[in-house]
Parts: C-alpha cells; sequence; structure tokens
C-alpha cells in the first residue's frame, strides 16, 4: 500500500506543485484546506482517489489532527500577507505552525515539512518575518528533525509577483518600486516543489535550507527583465521608503476603518518594512546545492507565461517574424 502524505495549504501556489510531485512519485496525497470545494482541481493530480482535498482549521486542534491521521509525512505550506482578523500573521505563521508540528510528533508522523521564507528572523522589524521565524522555532521544539525550507521570492505560472508588475506595466507609463534597491534571488515554485518532495520522501537530510535560484538582482533590475519579456518601455520609478511608509498607513487605515471589507491589497506598512532588507541566500547556508538540485533561471521560464502581458499577446512573435520580410 502506497503512503500517505498531509500537505496543509497544498492548494495554493506552492502547495499544489507539492501535491503533484507526491502523486506522480506514487504517494496517496490529502489536500488540507479551508475550503475544499475550491481546491477540487488537486484531484486530477493523481489517479482516481489518490488526491484528496480534505477541510482543515490550523487553528483548531480536532481538525489539525484529523487531516494527518493515518499520514507518514507532513508538510505545512500555510502562510499569509494579512496581519489583522483571525487568520493573521501569528495565528497561522507563528501558532499554526507549531500545532501542525507538535499534533505531527504526537500522532507519529515520520517526517515533517516547513515552509517558511528567507528573512525569517524573530529580531526583524516586519511583523512577517517575526512570524515565521517564531513558526521555525514551534515547529523545531515539537518536531526537531523537521526540515525548514527557506525560499527567496517565488516565480511561476501563477506567481503574485511578476504578474502583479507585469499586470501593472499594461496601465501605466511608470512602474512605481518600492525598495528598487532591494537585493531578491527569485526562485522557480517547481524547485521548491522538489526540494520539499526529497524532505518527505526522506532523500534529504533534516535541517534548514534557504533556497534562491541561480540569479541574484535588485528589485529594479528584476523590473527590467519582466519589461524586456514583455517587450514593454515603462519608467522603473523608485519610492522613497519614508513616502511608502506613508501611503501603506493610509491604504491600512482605509481597511480598518471599514472593518476589513475593503483589504488592502496594494501596499502593507509591513510590506514596506519587509522590502528594506535584502531577501537572498546567506552566505554559509545550506540550499540547493546540498539537495543535488541545479534552479531554473528566470530567462528559462518568465517567456512561457508572462507572454500574455505583450502588446501583441501570443501573436508578438509572429509580428516580430514579419518585420523581417522583404518586398519583392
Amino acid at each position: 500500500m502506497s503512503k500517505r502524505v498531509t500537505i496543509y495549504g497544498g492548494s495554493g501556489f506552492v502547495g499544489r506543485y507539492i501535491a503533484r510531485r507526491m502523486a506522480q512519485a506514487g504517494w496517496r496525497v490529502r489536500v488540507a484546506v479551508r475550503r475544499p470545494n475550491e481546491a477540487i482541481f488537486v484531484r486530477t493530480y493523481g489517479v482516481v482517489g489518490q488526491v484528496e482535498p480534505v477541510l482543515c482549521n490550523i487553528r483548531d486542534d480536532a481538525s489539525v489532527r484529523r487531516a494527518l491521521q493515518g499520514a507518514e509525512a507532513v508538510i505545512n505550506c500555510v502562510g499569509t500577507f494579512d496581519a489583522r482578523g483571525k487568520n493573521n500573521f501569528a495565528a497561522v505563521q507563528a501558532e499554526g505552525a507549531g500545532r501542525i508540528a507538535r499534533i505531527a510528533a504526537e500522532g507519529g508522523v515520520e517526517r515533517l515539512v516547513q515552509i517558511s521564507s528567507i528573512g525569517a528572523d524573530a529580531d526583524a522589524e516586519s511583523e512577517y518575518s517575526r512570524t515565521k521565524a517564531q513558526g521555525e522555532a514551534a515547529v523545531l521544539a515539537a518536531f526537531p528533525s523537521a526540515t525548514i525550507l527557506r525560499p527567496s521570492v517565488i516565480f511561476g505560472t501563477e506567481d503574485g509577483f511578476f504578474n502583479r508588475f507585469a499586470g501593472m506595466s499594461g496601465l501605466t507609463p511608470i512602474l512605481p518600486v518600492v525598495g528598487a534597491n532591494t537585493r531578491f534571488q527569485p526562485v522557480f515554485v517547481d524547485d521548491v516543489a522538489l526540494a520539499a518532495e526529497m524532505a518527505a520522501t526522506g532523500a534529504a537530510a533534516p535541517g534548514v535550507y534557504e533556497l534562491g535560484g541561480p540569479e541574484a538582482a535588485s528589485f529594479r533590475d528584476l523590473m527590467k527583465k519582466m519589461l524586456g519579456v514583455i517587450q514593454r518601455r515603462r519608467l522603473v520609478m523608485n519610492i522613497p521608503f519614508f513616502a511608502a511608509s506613508a501611503m501603506a498607513a493610509i491604504f491600512d487605515f482605509l481597511s480598518i476603518l471599514t472593518g476589513g471589507l475593503v483589504k488592502n491589497k496594494v501596499l502593507t506598512r509591513d510590506q514596506v518594512k519587509s522590502l528594506t532588507t535584502d531577501n537572498v541566500v546567506a552566505e554559509g547556508a545550506k540550499g540547493f546545492a546540498d539537495l543535488g538540485i541545479k534552479p531554473v533561471s528566470m530567462d528559462a521560464m518568465l517567456p512561457e507565461y508572462l507572454w500574455r502581458f505583450r502588446p501583441s499577446g501570443q501573436y508578438a512573435a509572429i509580428k516580430d517574424s514579419a518585420k523581417n520580410l522583404r518586398k519583392v
């Protein structure tokens, strides 16, 4: 009988790639999510009955325990950008992660993988980064043999990074960014999924791994690369941190004033704080090389899904080719 893995947040951006890989490896996959009716698509990742979305609230012990019952491996992909509400930073990224690890240890789970992020630091200004670090600490306290994966910004077909700014570039001749000189090391989503698969199946030694792609670049240079791919000329304008903080405070206040009815999806004060620090693999940290993985470059993948933001969309290559035709 094949082994079972429970993936908390398995229908999200990273989780779905991990679920697909685990199914292809022959595991039975239980995808634990808050809204299983919105995660039905994960069933197609395996044969009939192999991948199953189930209801789970990681703020509740009983719910977490039901979801991991009978599992040999557990992977936690749950994260949030919401600083308020019931599913806030602390509830999800710190307490939730610790709860999963504690109950996994009680249930005799063999291996636990926690998806964290580069920048996780108990002393960070950003609450997002602090709660990521608190979650790591809680996981290791309950499950010392856990594997912690810390990716930099993740890119891929469904990402919220390059897709977001590529969409903005079609609306204005100016592309505003906060922290234009802040450096990132973008990592392809399926490389992160492969690392998680290796950790969950025992092919990788437990420990903390920082996952960054083959290229580290400033926010400004990443935007220029993206603009080159989508064939648009835009002015990448840096917004100073003091100005960004003031703007974010207004957006946050509007969200509070409306009781959360108006979500701040533009820029939060916590995001501004995060952008003051580079998001790259630390010197001496274990990473892809220790896993035997050669990370995919941005140049190899960005054109595969950003083409739709080009002025001519899917016909851009045909139009470029037609320019070379000579009149007879």
